[in-house]
């Protein structure tokens, strides 16, 4: 995820991290060229046929509804998934609370905590298909963190210690049946938001909704040029290469936050929310907390 102040209207034209204009560059290029062609060709060749500049204008207006409506699709999958992690980062904090009250100090209360940091990692390495073992060996022991990692769910065998841990305490009666409640609610919201990023990454958005906005602004592009000969001659190809920029550029947008767990520069910072969890974790386990992740050329990771 970029984090940098807003450009000034000077940079504004000219920054290029986060862009989308380096991943469509070509296609705005190559209707540019294309209206090059058609200019050259009606004004030298053979008179073109010239399309409407008002059915365009209308075939515009419905594309643009198209691409709106799929944008607000992907920001909210966006969204929804911080709002997933938001939540799992304060269910952590609020299980390093439940540990304090009901079961306090000592190797128990270290041992589930350290659970969920490793619950934390593994559900990151699923979601981005990274290896996350080097991470949570520290905090689960390697003979542990070997044996989450062989499920086939390997978060959901974190909770599942997690919830083997509040078991045993519950028959040696260290903890009370509403401090057992209490936390296994917790632990029931943060398989819920668990299931929700699983959800979105296993899920996107209809491919043949995708498809059809695609070749529209495929086929607009293509037809554009032909209602502009007329209209701006040589400007053809600067305003069909403006148009091409905002729709292809929206189509660009839509993709990156189709999918927002991607290690990409628009994704969501997996690896520093990770981060915030483990310094609650340490924290509340009275530990000297590790440094918080801070971006690496306007970029957190």
């Amino acid at each position: 995820m970029i984090v940098r102040d807003h450009p000034t209207a000077l940079q504004l034209f000219f920054v290029m991290q986060g862009s989308i204009v380096p991943k469509i560059i070509g296609r705005i290029f190559g209707v540019a060229l294309l209206s090059v062609i058609v200019l050259l060709v009606d004004q030298h060749i053979q008179t073109l046929p010239h399309i409407s500049i008002g059915a365009m204008g209308i075939f515009g207006v419905a594309l643009s509804l198209f691409l709106g409506f799929r944008n607000n699709a992907a920001y909210d999958r966006w969204w929804e998934a911080r709002k997933l992690w938001g939540s799992m980062i304060a269910d952590v904090r609020n299980l390093g609370r439940h540990m304090c009250v009901f079961v306090g100090k000592g190797e128990d209360r270290a041992g589930f905590l350290s659970c969920a940091v490793a619950f934390a990692h593994l559900h990151r390495g699923f979601l981005r298909g990274v290896d996350v073992r080097a991470d949570i060996a520290g905090w689960v022991g390697e003979d542990k963190a070997d044996a989450m990692i062989a499920r086939k769910n390997p978060a959901d065998a974190a909770l599942r210690a997690m919830a083997e841990q509040i078991g045993t305490l519950v028959e040696k009666e260290a903890v009370s049946g509403f401090g057992q409640m209490t936390i296994s609610h917790t632990l029931s919201s943060l398989a819920l938001a668990q299931a929700g990023c699983e959800r979105i990454v296993t899920t996107p958005l209809p491919f043949v909704y995708s498809l059809l906005v695609r070749r529209t602004t495929y086929l607009y592009c293509w037809l554009l040029p032909f209602a502009l000969i007329e209209a701006t001659s040589w400007f053809a190809p600067i305003f069909t290469a403006i148009v091409a920029y905002v729709f292809f550029g929206l189509q660009a947008v839509t993709n990156e936050l189709e999918l927002p767990f991607r290690n990409v520069e628009n994704g969501l910072p997996l690896d520093t929310m990770c981060r915030v969890i483990e310094i609650s974790v340490c924290e509340a386990l009275d530990r000297t907390p590790p440094a918080a992740l801070s971006p690496k050329n306007h970029i957190l990771t």
